[in-house]
């Protein structure tokens, strides 16, 4: 694994563009039949990372977190996530940026980092495998402070109709509405709110007219959005260390009204979480590991 220190954490708007490059190269490998089927074995690193107390206000403002100077497990996605993208936005990489699917996200946190933390953020491509639609792959992301790891956060991406390594299943449990607890009424520039504070400009959540033209009727919400509004939604009964896993399945159409469940596992400590309208949109669980 060859380690690449980068100056500072990327900017989203630069890695799309160079994204889509790669993408359309990529088309042509594979009518060349010269797809590649191995990942960069590079690890990017950003030191000294600082977060930003207005940015910080910003996205608690947003998702409804409680004021402090904890960063909520879903701002440190925020911060970590151009750096996997850097990865993906590689003309090395196998898979094609434009279009990916994010099927899946899991964080552990071992403790909360603050706004006078300074850190390090590190990123990596593994687990390249089948999919029964196409081929998925796994960025990890860590965060530490103090030399010590306190976030990891595992991110699952599939690229549709690209076979690289034959098919494979679709292991995520099928999904039965349960009883909600609440309902979310996500307006129809929540995308671009989002967007804002994220960094994350992907036009098919804040146009249309964008998301139209990859076959949505209309924009969609960014998984993490939602992923992190449930989480807020547990609050402080998570803890300090905790286990946040999500699966989505069917994005969400802006505006939309969602039934949400956010409830006590009972037994297992943790809480469960899902989010559906007329279609599941996520499940998953957040467990407290201290």
């Amino acid at each position: 694994m060859t380690v690449v220190v980068l100056p500072g954490v990327p900017g989203l708007g630069g890695l799309y563009l160079r994204g889509a490059a790669s993408s359309g190269r990529f088309a042509v490998s594979r009518r060349l039949d010269r797809a590649p089927t191995s990942l960069p074995e590079v690890e990017y690193v950003v030191r000294s990372v600082r977060a930003d107390p207005d940015h910080l206000t910003s996205y608690q403002h947003l998702l409804g977190e409680s004021a402090s100077d904890a960063l909520p497990a879903g701002f440190v996605h925020v911060l970590a996530f151009p750096v996997a993208t850097a990865l993906i936005s590689r003309s090395d990489f196998p898979l094609p940026l434009v279009g990916l699917i994010h099927l899946s996200n899991q964080v552990t946190q071992t403790r909360p980092l603050t706004l006078s933390d300074e850190l390090e953020i590190r990123a990596l491509a593994t687990n390249l495998r089948g999919h029964r639609t196409g081929t998925q792959v796994d960025l990890v992301t860590t965060v530490s402070a103090d030399g010590e790891v306190a976030w990891r956060g595992v991110s699952t991406y599939l690229a549709k109709g690209v076979f690289l390594r034959g098919e494979g299943p679709d292991d995520r449990a099928a999904f039965e509405p349960p009883t909600p607890t609440g309902r979310w009424e996500l307006a129809a520039d929540i995308g671009r709110r989002y967007a804002a504070v994220s960094g994350d400009r992907n036009p098919i959540h804040v146009s249309s007219l964008a998301a139209k033209a990859f076959g949505f009727p209309r924009a969609i919400a960014h998984g993490m959005y939602t992923a992190s509004l449930a989480l807020a939604g547990v609050g402080a009964a998570r803890g300090d260390a905790f286990v946040w896993s999500v699966d989505f399945f069917k994005p969400v159409l802006l505006p939309s009204t969602v039934s949400v469940r956010i409830a006590s596992a009972g037994t297992a400590g943790g809480f469960d979480i899902a989010a559906w309208t007329t279609v599941p949109h996520l499940t998953g669980a957040v467990t407290p590991t201290a």
